[in-house]
């Protein structure tokens, strides 16, 4: 049984550092019509010491968070931020390696920066101790009751939100909302720890019209309509099985229900337009489950299981993923017309079952882990395959990934467990190429295991893993490499010193086993001397990390082989005998000996007499019949294979006579051992022996059908004017025989009722086009023969679609080489698929396949004729299909074309630049990952061409800007494919791995630093001294000539029914004296104290709850010399103190400081992400709430006389403007929030890129104007719509009072000044826009706590005191 992780945990955390996620609930209102979705979800948290809660929430606007009722402290640093900045990258890319490198950047420093949880939540008001706990008591693992659960501090968190952009993650489309599982994405449209490590229960409530249906994970406890009008309809889910946050599913439409008619466990569900298709398409499932359940032993992890099906633009995948529900595209439904489709898509939907029991019930205990899930659910789905498809599919579909594993095995991207391969690629290694060889390859070492203990042992070791667990107190169900196997040793009884071997090599490295071998009958011994060669696929420095580099001891590892014993299979004249002696370690050179039991002499034949036949005939097929005999008579042997089981995941090249591989072919019924001769055949010289071997395997009915494929493949090889093109005939003789009319000479009318038949008559045509004469051009009766089957096809009485048929058959016209004698035939064949082309534009044929196929075509062909067919014209015509408004595979297909014409025609860049503008007119996640692949398939041919790629700067420049595009954000797949071709462009592999990392902050030092900042904001201590430790930022400040930065000590907060009394000191430097050069100043420092000691509590505003307006009261004490401009335009400078929302115009609620004072001439802005406004970084949303204090229209007495008295001197006069404003926002009424604004985790990583800091490189930064100019426009349109609002204008008369009163205190103040001045000396007129532009940066960069200078010459204090004031 797999075992939990208490051990591990008691030595890696023994103290609670991290939160942990007990059990969620989320609610959610869902209106399709206005496109919103907006509601609150609770989580209970084990708060951990510090008090800090992180969660994961983008593309959400919060509401308002409360802990236990109250309102709590919080702050969102979104993930993403959208680069505006055009000349980002013009000066740092200069080729495509450089390129490269900033791709790797770019997309590693995105990585890292999703796995920091951005919404903090401050959960408690002081520090708890920590309690201390025995090691049997702790429960490290979210779900875990344990007997010190109750010494942990469980919060209750609610959060109210409402999803801004339904651009990932959750999509919106026509009548139909759906999630698509991507990773990392479920925080997207609701809060969460989107981290696979992080498992909880939930409980799901979603409020759709009545006329949806809204289908999600879990079990469907029941429906209830609401009071609305019209009647809203309620479903309630509640899943009781922990589950990350990512397998969290939600479809809403006018779904269509299929309940299952043998097991009511089951039910699919659709849109009512493939109803019919769904029926025909599911009726095998209950097969599979039942397979499932008796194969494991165990019933199924959750109380049911839903299908669902949407349109395939819709979704991103064919398939996504979810607990107890899957969300497939509906292209792999199909009626009962389709025979093609069949196969496909029962696996799909096999393997999609089988993942609900490896992947999302039982998952992986961390990264390095998940290839082992992956592995069993691929074996699950091999063991349907073989129980439901036959053991002859499942073999062959083996045996062709082994050989692709092979071919591809060959760098550090393929280990399965390795930090570089799984841990280090963030989840990317299941995408791609590389996801796909990952897979095959999991599924290959399992199915090695099992050869290794026995299916029946290694059956036992799945049920011991998905049994339920004795212990209900850990209910968590994880798996890592190293209990499974522990498993293996257990249960499997495979012996630790093979176990110690083969996880390491064949789990924890790259790289296949290659053998050549090659053998000699010594006919005096009666045995067989074997010679092996040992090899491998990857090389000793692939398997060096950067982490580790140690090239000699990866190199002694290649050496060492691979544990275990290969057998080999010897066919006797007497029978079949395996012999395991070659061995997989040592020595890479072996020569063995294998003893053979049949004798010769017991089996003698008499040789032919020498001379011609009696009857004077002179065949070849009898003469090479009798040399074969003759070579049989020589020895015992008829065939030798190497590792017929296939035991082990391997490259073999067996050497043996061409008669041998015949006998193997013709005699084994295995069809691996079929298709090794096949393809070790298609390498001997063309001889007619083999010829009518592989036509003789074509026509055999019984044999498997997609082995006589093979063969009609090969033979067509075959065919050349050295045979008298004897493949090319028996191929055409083999058509005819099966599908011609020998009366008339004509096809008959299609008949498809034998299916296996089907799918061999249907590769014909495409295995006769590849026929080629000595020239390399097609050969006339290949020609006739494709234009004939084109013309006279007939499917009127047929049960079954040809629509494939046809697909195949107008693929074969592409695949034909015209020559002199053949291009007569190109029009009538291209007559014939222009009529199919119309034909299925009037009446579509099944998923577009007809239209896909000639666009296909035509394209191969203008590609082939450039010479003689204008490619404008075929681009003319291809482009009507690339518009929206057609099928999704015909557009996608039709872009395809585009970008093939684009490349032939004027290269790789200008086929780039059209892929950049197909991504922006390109509505479909699916379609733009697709387009991507393309892409990257053209750089790689471009690169094997051994052509310079010639991609000019602009084109690298404009594949970054998609890299950070918000598209890219929202497709994670395209997002690594546009990384891929920036690698691919550069000569580099297509994968994450090896990418350097070593400038790029990792997720955790993110996440402490982001802690410490959040702390800071809202849980400040009290300093004990001047002298304590700077506080400082996480991101990096730039470095200028003059430290403008001004030194800020946070203080704690009083109670908001206290009055509150801030009192800011601004010490300017010294005042060079005229004529000085010397403009450097001293920074001023900043003390802002709160007098308060208590931890403040914010107001909860809403509609029913009295409004209070806070009474701002500030005294103001100068003692230097002041500036004689008293007109200079003011400065702002922003201190906010925010209460708990969103940094946003109207979304939330905080409180703020604005000080307006003359500007500074001589002062440099540091360009940073730290020059934003506290305003936009220490929002703590308190909503609704929102003060105001500006000070401004400072006028200073002129320096011209000492006392500053007299009728030149003029009074200090401070106008003071206070507001307070209090609303509570609703959510259809709250504008959508510039996420510039915010301090984003993009900010912490912004200097490790290696470019210079600056606005070009930080978004954030504005200038004052724009600032200005978005102000007053805002202003304008919030005036616009609250003119009516009778709770605006009451608040605008109140304001207007509130501003009589105002000037009437400024008149009190002229009279008596709280303000004195003391003018020290006759002397030149002091710039005080400087200290007050070194306050301005106080309140735009957040900055530490450092100590106060002394000897300062003057100083500025302020006291601020906030009342507040209950409203009527």
């Amino acid at each position: 049984m797999a075992k939990p992780r208490k051990h591990k945990n008691e030595d890696q955390k023994p103290d609670n550092s991290e939160a942990v996620v007990k059990h969620q609930k989320l609610c959610l209102a869902i209106d399709l019509d206005k496109r919103r979705i907006y509601g609150y979800t609770e989580l209970e948290v084990v708060v951990p010491d510090n008090g800090i809660v992180g969660l994961h929430a983008d593309n959400l606007m919060i509401e308002c968070v409360m802990v236990d009722g109250e309102p709590a402290r919080f702050e969102i640093f979104p993930h993403y931020q959208q680069m505006v900045s055009k000349d980002r990258w013009s000066c740092s890319v200069s080729s495509a390696n450089s390129a490269a490198d900033a791709a790797g950047s770019v997309y590693v420093s995105s990585l890292e920066r999703e796995l920091v949880p951005n919404l903090l939540i401050m959960c408690s008001n002081e520090v708890a101790k920590p309690v201390p706990e025995q090691p049997e008591q702790m429960g490290q693992e979210n779900g875990t009751q344990t007997s010190g659960e109750s010494k942990q501090n469980v919060k209750l968190i609610h959060i109210d939100y409402w999803v801004e952009k339904m651009e990932t993650g959750i999509h919106i489309e026509k009548d139909v909302m759906y999630t698509d599982n991507q990773i990392r994405r479920a925080r997207c449209w609701f809060p969460c720890m989107d981290d696979s490590l992080q498992r909880c229960c939930f409980d799901l409530e979603f409020t759709v019209a009545n006329n949806l249906v809204a289908a999600s994970t879990g079990n469907l406890m029941y429906q209830v309509l609401t009071n609305d009008d019209p009647p809203r309809k309620t479903y309630v889910y509640k899943i009781n099985v922990p589950v990350a946050a990512q397998w969290i599913s939600l479809a809403v439409a006018p779904f269509e229900i299929f309940p299952d008619c043998h097991n009511n466990l089951i039910t699919h569900i659709c849109l009512s337009h493939n109803l019919s298709k769904l029926r025909n398409t599911v009726g095998f499932l209950y097969s599979a489950f039942s397979h499932y359940e008796h194969y494991l032993s165990t019933k199924f992890p959750f109380g049911s299981y839903t299908q669902v099906f949407v349109d395939p633009e819709m979704a991103v995948s064919s398939l996504s993923l979810g607990a107890s529900m899957n969300i497939f595209s509906s292209q792999i439904l199909f009626d009962e017309k389709i025979i093609d489709q069949t196969i496909d898509t029962r696996i799909k939907l096999a393997y999609g079952l089988a993942r609900q029991w490896f992947g999302v019930y039982i998952t992986a205990e961390a990264p390095n882990d998940e290839w082992l899930l992956d592995g069993l659910a691929w074996f699950l789905t091999d063991s349907f395959i073989k129980q439901f498809l036959g053991n002859n599919e499942a073999r062959y579909r083996r045996y062709k990934a082994n050989c692709a594993v092979c071919k591809a095995d060959d760098s550090a991207a393929t280990a399965l467990s390795s930090s570089d391969a799984s841990k280090a690629l963030y989840g990317t290694q299941c995408i791609g190429f590389y996801g796909k060889i990952r897979s095959w390859k999991s599924v290959a070492v399992l199915q090695m295991l099992e050869k290794q203990m026995g299916p029946e042992s290694f059956c036992k070791v799945l049920k011991n893993l998905v049994a339920p667990r004795q212990d209900a107190t850990h209910p968590l169900r994880t798996l890592s490499t190293k209990e499974f196997r522990h498993l293996a040793n257990e249960v499997g009884n495979l012996e630790r010193p093979f176990l110690r071997e083969f996880f390491p090599r064949w789990v924890g490295s790259s790289g296949c086993p290659v053998l050549k071998m090659g053998f000699s009958y010594n006919k005096r011994k009666n045995l067989v001397e074997l010679a092996a060669l040992r090899g491998c696929t990857a090389t000793p420095e692939s398997n060096s990390t950067f982490s580790n580099p140690k090239p000699d001891f990866a190199k002694r590892e290649a050496d060492a082989g691979w544990p275990g014993m290969m057998s080999i299979r010897v066919h006797e004249l007497d029978g079949m005998y395996d012999h395991p002696v070659l061995p997989m370690a040592g020595e890479t050179w072996q020569l063995l000996e294998i003893q053979c039991h049949s004798r010769l002499a017991s089996k003698r034949f008499q040789k032919p007499k020498k001379g011609p036949k009696h009857d004077g005939s002179d065949d070849n097929a009898d003469t090479v019949a009798s040399v074969d005999m003759r070579s049989n008579i020589d020895s015992s042997l008829q065939w030798l294979r190497a590792d017929p089981e296939m035991e082990y995941l391997a490259e073999i090249h067996f050497n043996q006579p061409v008669h041998m591989w015949i006998n193997q072919l013709e005699k084994d019924k295995d069809v691996v051992a079929q298709v090794q001769a096949i393809t070790a055949l298609e390498l001997f010289p063309r001889l007619l022996s083999i010829v009518n071997a592989l036509n003789n395997l074509l026509c055999d009915s019984q044999a498997f059908w997609r082995v006589r494929v093979e063969a009609a493949f090969v033979l067509a090889s075959t065919a050349s004017e050295e045979t008298d093109w004897a493949g090319l005939m028996h191929l055409i003789k083999f058509y005819k025989s099966r599908r011609y009319d020998e009366k008339i000479g004509l096809p008959k009318p299609n008949d498809f009722h034998d299916f296996a038949e089907y799918f061999v008559l249907e590769a014909i045509p495409h295995a006769v086009a590849l026929v080629r004469t000595s020239d390399k051009k097609s050969p006339r009766e290949a020609v006739e023969f494709i234009l004939q089957l084109l013309k006279y096809n007939e499917n009127n009485r047929n049960p079954y679609s040809d629509v494939f048929w046809l697909a195949a058959l107008v693929q074969s016209v592409g695949e034909l080489e015209f020559g002199q004698q053949t291009v007569a035939f190109l029009s009538s064949l291209v007559k014939r698929i222009d009529r199919l082309l119309q034909f299925d534009r009037l009446m579509p044929s099944y998923n577009g396949i007809l239209t896909v196929s000639c666009i296909r075509t035509l394209t191969h062909i203008a590609l082939k004729l450039s010479e003689y067919i204008p490619l404008d014209h075929i681009i003319d015509l291809v482009k009507p299909f690339s518009s929206s408004k057609t099928q999704w595979q015909v557009r996608i297909e039709a872009f395809r074309a585009l970008l093939d014409l684009e490349y032939h025609c004027k290269g790789i860049d200008a086929a780039l630049i059209l892929f950049i503008k197909y991504m922006e007119v390109e509505p479909s996640l699916r379609g733009q990952v697709k387009l991507g692949v393309h892409a990257m398939r053209l750089c790689q041919i471009s690169g094997d061409a051994d052509d310079d790629h010639g991609v000019m700067r602009g084109t690298l420049v404009a594949l970054l800007r998609l890299l950070e595009s918000p598209a890219a954000f929202n497709n994670v797949t395209l997002r690594h494919y546009i990384f891929c071709i920036l690698q691919v462009l550069a000569g580099r592999p297509p994968t994450l791995c090896g990418v350097p990392r070593d400038s790029i902050k990792g997720h955790t030092e993110l996440y402490n630093e982001l802690k410490i900042f959040f702390a800071a904001i809202v849980n400040q201590p009290k300093p004990p001294d001047s002298s304590l430790d700077p506080l400082m930022l996480p991101y990096d400040i730039p470095e200028t000539g003059t430290n403008t930065e001004p030194n800020i000590i946070p203080v704690t907060d009083n109670d908001r029914i206290q009055p509150q009394e801030y009192t800011l000191t601004l010490t300017e430097p010294d005042v060079p004296k005229e004529g000085n050069g010397n403009n450097e100043h001293k920074p001023p420092d900043v003390v802002i104290f709160d007098s308060s000691e208590a931890h403040k509590e914010p107001d909860t505003v809403s509609n029913s709850q009295e409004r209070k307006k806070t009474v701002l009261k500030i005294k103001m004490k100068q003692s230097s010399a002041a500036s004689s401009r008293a007109e200079d335009v003011v400065d702002n400078a922003v201190l906010e103190r925010s209460q708990g929302a969103h940094n946003g115009g109207d979304h939330g609620t905080s409180s703020s400081v604005s000080m307006d004072a003359p500007p500074q001439r001589n002062f440099i802005e540091p360009a940073n992400a730290g020059n934003q406004n506290l305003e936009d970084v220490n929002s703590c949303h308190d909503l609704g709430s929102r003060v105001t204090a500006s000070i401004g229209s400072a006028k200073l007495p002129h320096d011209g006389h000492d006392d500053g008295v007299g009728d030149g001197d003029t009074t200090l006069l401070k106008e003071l403007q206070c507001t307070a404003e209090s609303s509570k926002v609703q959510s259809n009424d709250v504008e959508t929030v510039n996420h510039n604004k915010f301090i984003s985790l993009q900010a912490l990583n912004e200097g490790d890129e290696g470019l210079p800091p600056g606005p070009m490189h930080n978004p954030v930064l504005r200038s004052k104007e724009k600032k200005e100019s978005k102000k007053k426009d805002k202003e304008k349109k919030r005036k616009k719509k609250d003119k009516d609002d009778p709770e605006y204008l009451e608040r605008k008369r109140l304001k207007k009072e509130k501003k009589r009163k105002e000037k009437e205190l400024a008149k009190l103040m002229v009279t008596l000044p709280s303000v004195e001045v003391k003018n020290q000396g006759n002397t030149e007129a002091v710039k005080n826009d400087t200290s007050v532009a070194q306050a301005t940066s106080v309140a735009t960069s957040v900055g530490g706590v450092v100590k106060r200078p002394e000897g300062t010459t003057s100083t500025h204090k302020i006291k601020i005191k906030i009342k507040n004031r209950t409203l009527t």
